[in-house]
């Protein structure tokens, strides 16, 4: 049995934003690969990364970002195209759904007109059949009133409503591969699950990929297969995501689990991470999390830290994990 052509695949990826006075290294050797039929969730704080990453999947960042390494999606070599071809690919073959519907939908063009527009531009389709597709994806996404709704304008939907036509739109032609960039961050806890139910359903009944950018940890458990742990524009860890919120192996993350509510006694206060993020424009030597770790070793800031894969499928970086990892591995087994 032949193994399937990855969707997305990302080697040594490094993204700087080059100004005048200083460079902003905001993706420092990136590496991962999503399946067809597979979720993987980027988990981690803002500002490190997650999107950076994800739009350099599309090529949607500024002219001053320079990317460098090798980015695959849906067997296209994304750095090497251009004009027409790289337009052919956003919407066709990889779509994203963006964090802020309101900001991403144009307010001057109803719903339908702008998801119509889509299927026109990548299928070739007449005004009639591009219409009806939209009313298809609307229900399909279960937006009531599907077909009032295509006459509305953004502004009168609601924040899920309009969250909603926004995946129908990244979905209307068929993407192989689906980017989301916190797409439920500014919903409502109740309209958030059920996004994240309607997402899931949908990427297993079309068999897509899908890369999902997040900082909340009970998304991922939702949504994911598998987990990318980002700290200052690095993977620090990955594997399946059972595996991670079960027993998680570098101190980030585990410091990311012990920050949540979740699962915390109500007169206990929240185990914070101490400290803050590191500057991307003057970045460590040595490990970036160093500062911030409970596990600091006097090598920690002299180098980066070495990638290991103490069991099939997982990774983690971090100079102290092999003690570390035997002792979690053993107690979690």
């Amino acid at each position: 049995m032949t193994t399937p052509e990855p969707l997305a695949e990302v080697r040594d990826l490094h993204v700087r934003f080059v100004g005048r006075e200083n460079t902003v290294h905001a993706v420092n050797g990136v590496s991962f690969t999503v399946n067809p039929g597979k979720v993987l969730c980027i988990l981690g704080e803002s500002g490190s990364g997650k999107s950076v990453t994800l739009r350099a999947l599309m090529r949607l960042l500024p002219v001053q970002a320079k990317i460098e390494g090798t980015v695959r999606a849906a067997g296209r070599d994304v750095l090497a195209l251009r004009g027409k071809a790289l337009r052919d690919l956003r919407g066709g073959e990889v779509s994203m759904i963006f964090q802020e519907p309101m900001t991403a939908l144009d307010p001057v063009y109803t719903i339908g007109q702008q998801i119509g527009e889509t299927v026109r531009r990548h299928t070739g389709c007449d005004r009639a059949k591009a219409w009806a597709r939209a009313l298809e994806l609307l229900e399909l996404v279960r937006i009531p009133s599907a077909e009032r709704r295509l006459d509305a304008y953004p502004h009168e939907l609601s924040g899920g409503l309009r969250q909603r036509a926004m995946i129908a739109m990244a979905l209307s032609c068929d993407p192989r591969l689906l980017l989301a960039d916190e797409p439920t961050t500014a919903l409502d806890a109740t309209v958030q699950i059920q996004v994240l139910i309607l997402l899931r359903k949908i990427q297993r009944e079309l068999g897509m990929g899908m890369i999902f950018v997040t900082h909340d940890l009970g998304v991922a458990a939702e949504i994911a297969d598998t987990v990318a742990v980002m700290y200052a524009g690095r993977i620090v860890e990955s594997g399946p995501v059972g595996r991670i919120l079960a027993a998680p192996l570098h101190p980030y993350t585990a410091g990311l689990l012990a920050s949540t509510v979740h699962g915390q006694p109500r007169d206990r206060d929240i185990d914070a991470i101490p400290g803050s993020p590191p500057d991307m424009r003057r970045l460590p030597r040595g490990c970036a999390f160093a500062p911030r770790c409970s596990r600091r070793r006097e090598g920690c800031l002299a180098t980066v830290p070495p990638e290991h894969y103490p069991e099939p499928g997982r990774m983690a970086a971090c100079i102290a994990i092999e003690k570390h990892a035997e002792d979690t591995l053993l107690v979690h087994g």
